[in-house]
């Protein structure tokens, strides 16, 4: 007999050609049990192939057809389901299948899938369009995309690597698999509104997105292991619409709450700001069990967290983010810091909170300009790192700046998800996390140059990102309709491509200060192509020069 809380539903999840289809078949016919590939379905509903729901209607609405079609599969029972590769990079699909299926992996190394899709692509009767093989050199567009997808197939309860195993071996393997979760897993729920998981050497740690999470803050600090007293750090404005609820939900789970505030703006993020909260933090004699809660943008939680980093030799920490910016950016890394009037997030440190907790219902208080800037950190992440997101941002601008829930959460969650990646790959920014540098080195510089107090940061990155693509252009990097493509979904979301009235020596001066400087040379992250970043030392002052003028005009 079946005890209550066993699983009667497997999800075979995975990139192409790792064996879902038929290895979800022939389990199925073995169980007695019933099939359904979710391409099938999808494919029923809209009475369209695959190729042309993504030609004809976009990738946004083929994700709705998918979720719609695992929504109804997971009120089913005794079922084997296939799905697409892409299901589980949707954070509402993932939680779905974790919750209700045990969820199994198949993988196979790039070559293996490669050589596979060569071999299905070879029948003349097979329908299937296979995009990956386009281009110049598929087995690199197959690498870069399983990676991205890497960090969302991680998730799955039991992963096999069928590489070489026959089908038989496969489905013996995922039998066992679902035999092992039910039985030693049971009492281990998925929390629901998990977008990502980091995990570096030095921790690991859940990044929650949802809408109205707010209230589970108390109950998800718990959770992890945190107690104590909470010390709430916020700026002015955050704070009176917020620190109520942020304190309710932290009562309510038992916490002891203090609260400092700051003023709001970049220009808070001093190294005397950071003394006052250490008064602050001595006055009430706080100790090393007691927590620091960053409540508001990604000022507030690169001041509170090297405040954290930095007070008793570390205090656990963790951000709240109300921006966009600090959702999809700043509160991810465990990067902490205080400006420089030289030079911005020059003093600071790496140091991981404990959870990141982001309700993205808090967007609808956002002053208009702060929202529209933070919309420069979420573009950037498709530029640099996923052209599919960037498809998906190009495909649902009103609805995004409309902050409509269903959406914006799944993009601010799948933001969040890609900066979780290279996180947990690069730690302290030695290799890949540098690509997320794109457009920041002009942006710091410009922000520096009028003492951070005339540009919002994503202003000066959108900027700064228009000079790195112009800049690759020059370099012949990058084609000059790709640069017409950043320029076109800036403007759509309302960001600036260049500014006037500011000196260029004074940019120039910043940016030869900047963390990115390696042997007195400039570190350009530039792109060959959407998603397709690269890093440059050798890149001629001149070009630079003539760069700049033409988005920083007199």
């Amino acid at each position: 007999m079946r005890s209550q809380h066993e699983k009667n539903k497997i999800a075979i999840v995975g990139f192409s050609a790792t064996g879902k289809t038929v290895v979800a078949r022939k389990l199925a016919e073995w169980w007695n049990w019933k099939y359904i590939d979710s391409d099938d379905e999808i494919v029923k509903l809209s009475g369209k192939t695959i190729p042309e729901i993504f030609k004809q209607d976009g990738e946004e609405k083929f994700r709705q057809l998918e979720r719609k079609v695992l929504k109804r599969v997971a009120e089913q029972d005794r079922v084997v389901i296939a799905c697409g590769g892409g299901a589980v990079v949707d954070p509402a699909n993932r939680d779905m299948l974790l919750q209700t299926s045990v969820v199994v992996c198949l993988e196979a190394r790039p070559k293996t899938i490669f050589q596979r899709l060569q071999d299905d692509a070879r029948y003349p009767t097979n329908p299937v369009v296979r995009p990956l093989l386009a281009g110049r050199d598929p087995l690199e567009r197959i690498k870069q995309l399983k990676a991205k997808r890497q960090p969302y197939y991680a998730a799955a309860d039991w992963t096999i690597h069928t590489d070489y195993l026959t089908v038989d071996e496969v489905v013996q393997e995922v039998s066992r698999g679902w035999q092992y979760v039910n039985r030693h897993c049971r009492q281990q729920p998925v929390e629901a509104g998990v977008a990502c998981h980091v995990e570096t050497s030095s921790s690991k740690y859940p990044v929650f997105v949802s809408w109205g999470i707010l209230e589970q803050l108390g109950e998800k600090m718990k959770r992890v292991g945190l107690s104590g007293t909470a010390n709430v750090i916020s700026d002015d404005m955050v704070f009176s619409i917020y620190g109520a609820d942020a304190r309710e939900s932290l009562e309510k789970a038992g916490f002891k709450v203090n609260s400092i505030t700051v003023p709001a703006g970049e220009a808070s993020k001093n190294i005397s700001q950071a003394v006052k909260i250490y008064d602050y933090l001595i006055e009430h004699r706080i100790e090393r069990n007691d927590i620091i809660v960053a409540l508001g943008g990604g000022m507030v939680g690169d001041l509170a967290g090297f405040v954290a980093a930095t007070f008793l030799r570390g205090l656990p920490w963790l951000p709240v983010p109300t921006s966009l910016i600090a959702m999809t950016d700043a509160s991810i890394g465990g990067k902490v810091a205080v400006d420089h009037p030289r030079g911005k997030n020059l003093i600071g440190a790496f140091y991981q909170p404990c959870l990141v907790l982001a309700d993205v219902k808090t967007l609808i208080t956002l002053p208009e300009r702060e929202l529209t800037s933070g919309w420069a950190e979420v573009i950037k992440h498709g530029l640099a790192l996923d052209a599919e997101f960037l498809k998906m941002l190009e495909a649902n601008v009103e609805e995004l700046v409309k902050l409509k829930p269903d959406i914006t959460t799944e993009v601010v969650a799948r933001s969040a998800a890609l900066k979780c990646h290279v996180v947990s790959e690069d730690e302290k920014e030695t290799g890949i996390r540098t690509i997320l540098n794109y457009g920041h080195t002009v942006a710091h510089g410009l922000e520096a140059a009028t003492g951070y107090g005339r540009f919002l940061h994503g202003e000066a990155v959108a900027i700064g990102m228009m000079a790195a693509a112009r800049l690759s252009h020059r370099l012949k990097l990058l084609s000059g309709e790709v640069v017409e493509r950043q320029e076109a979904i800036l403007e759509k979301f309302g960001l600036p491509l260049d500014c006037r009235g500011v000196a260029l020596k004074d940019v120039m001066s910043a940016m030869e200060l900047d963390k990115k400087v390696r042997a007195k040379h400039i570190r350009w992250v530039l792109l060959r192509d959407i998603g397709q970043a690269v890093i440059r030392n050798d890149v001629p002052r001149d070009d630079v020069t003539e760069v700049l003028e033409e988005v920083i005009r007199p």
